[in-house]
């Protein structure tokens, strides 16, 4: 049998991300082929997925783990998206100094897990922590953001707001007038990661099946789960599929795909960069409902997103795949980054491509286990802050798996229940009416900090 090399580096490509674009090509994993028995089986290699597996053969190296994923290592999110290492959860608001810090702990573990196991293995990854920006185009906003960050900064968080030429040094995009930068989040390559870790777990032992895409799951005490090619049996079930877990018949009403359409530029020297208005931040997100986001690779291209309603489509049915044209989806992003940073206007568009965000009503993500066999684990709905939490859920998952539920029961996403999504075609007509209406992106806020 030939063997196949994935290296999808391109001029332009309509759908191929910065992050695939810019990857070290590898060879192929073979598709799973024949019926096996597993220990666990994690369908989805992306952060969830791959993060599970990693967790559970360290702590568990006798049992056998099969990754199931429909295309490549990192073909959804993973590899599509804006590259930015927040902390925080969506859709949470911690209001007293416990809580902030609790929640901010947690997500700063993550990030500090990524940098940890990237050292420990010496992986060759993409990672920069030099702070990312939330910023500010309106004084009143930006004033209560000040305030707050005072507030969090005398309980511990290490935020700091910046204005006039301490934020001119990092940003100086046109219209903002405040920022809090964070200086423990930056940018992380995804695929980088993933496809670093994929010969480590090998070596643990984990069997990792590419364009293996399930078509059948059979719940039970044991449960087997059908591919094209063969099948897994296993007593233990991950559904690391995030976007596209709903396609398998799982939190269809908990969860949808928002499509995110994303466009980066050519490389240009960092200088230039810092003529043209980018500084000393690894990204930034604005204040807006449909927050625009921008962050800058290693190799000084701008990579951008967000802005308004024509950054983002629904499609009816819940299609995890655009499947329509979206130049005009590109075209209003690249409006977004001229509104920004008009000097840059024409630095030439090397990557388009679109992404699926896993969008919750409230925002909030969910990890957990459920079934009747209390044997299927997830992680879901990471709403735009998936690089961290995806990669937290794997030691999440991994506790869970053990029995040991202590370490995450208080914080928001543990066990969260995901519902309030209207079936089709309400769910289609109310999405494009709402957002045409109100310019917004259909939510439910919580009653309180959950």
């Amino acid at each position: 049998m030939p063997r196949v090399v994935l290296n999808p580096a391109r001029d332009l490509d309509e759908n191929t991300s910065l992050w695939q674009a810019t990857a070290a090509p590898r060879e192929a994993l073979p598709p799973l082929a024949g019926d096996i028995t597993a220990d666990v089986i994690i369908i989805g290699a992306g952060f969830t997925g791959i993060s599970t597996a990693y967790h559970l053969a360290r702590r568990y190296p006798d049992r056998h783990i099969v990754v199931l994923e429909a295309r490549q290592v990192g073909n959804g999110a993973s590899g599509r998206s804006g590259g930015m290492a927040l902390n925080w959860i969506n859709g949470v608001h911690a209001d007293t100094p416990e809580r902030a810090r609790r929640v901010y702990g947690a997500t700063k573990a993550g990030l500090d897990w990524i940098a940890s196991v990237i050292a420990e293995h010496g992986l060759n990854v993409r990672f920069n922590r030099i702070g990312c920006l939330d910023t500010y185009t309106n004084n009143q906003r930006a004033e209560e953001a000040h305030e707050s960050a005072e507030k969090l900064a005398a309980w511990g968080i290490p935020v700091q707001y910046l204005q006039g030429s301490a934020l001119e040094s990092r940003v100086r995009a046109r219209g903002v007038v405040g920022a809090v930068n964070d200086p423990t989040t930056g940018q992380l390559h995804g695929l980088d990661l993933l496809r670093g870790l994929v010969p480590i777990l090998q070596g643990y032992g984990v069997r990792i099946c590419e364009n293996s895409p399930v078509v059948a799951i059979e719940e039970g005490k044991t449960h087997v789960v059908r591919t094209p090619n063969g099948s897994v049996r296993a007593p233990t079930l991950v559904l690391a599929t995030n976007a596209y877990t709903a396609r398998l018949g799982y939190f269809t009403r908990g969860v949808f795909p928002l499509h995110s359409h994303v466009i980066a530029t050519d490389p240009l020297p960092l200088e230039r960069w810092r003529e043209l208005g980018w500084g000393d931040t690894a990204g930034f997100c604005d204040d807006l409902d449909r927050i625009a986001y921008a962050s800058m690779s290693a190799d000084g291209r701008l990579l951008i997103g967000g802005g308004g309603n024509g950054a983002y489509s629904y499609a009816y049915g819940g299609h995890t795949a655009w499947p329509m044209d979206a130049t005009a989806q590109f075209t209003f992003v690249h409006n977004i980054l001229k509104k920004y940073f008009p000097d840059a206007a024409d630095v030439r568009i090397a990557h388009r491509w679109t992404g699926p965000v896993c969008a919750t009503m409230t925002r909030v993500c969910s990890i957990g286990v459920t079934g009747e066999h209390k044997n299927v684990f997830h992680g879901l709905g990471y709403s735009g802050h998936g690089v961290v939490l995806a990669n937290l859920a794997g030691q999440v998952i991994c506790d869970l798996y053990s029995d040991h539920h202590e370490p995450w029961r208080d914080l928001p996403f543990y066990q969260r229940r995901l519902d309030g999504i209207p079936p089709e075609p309400i769910r289609w007509v109310g999405y494009q009416i709402y957002t045409k209406l109100t310019g917004r992106s259909p939510r439910k806020k919580i009653a309180d900090d959950v």
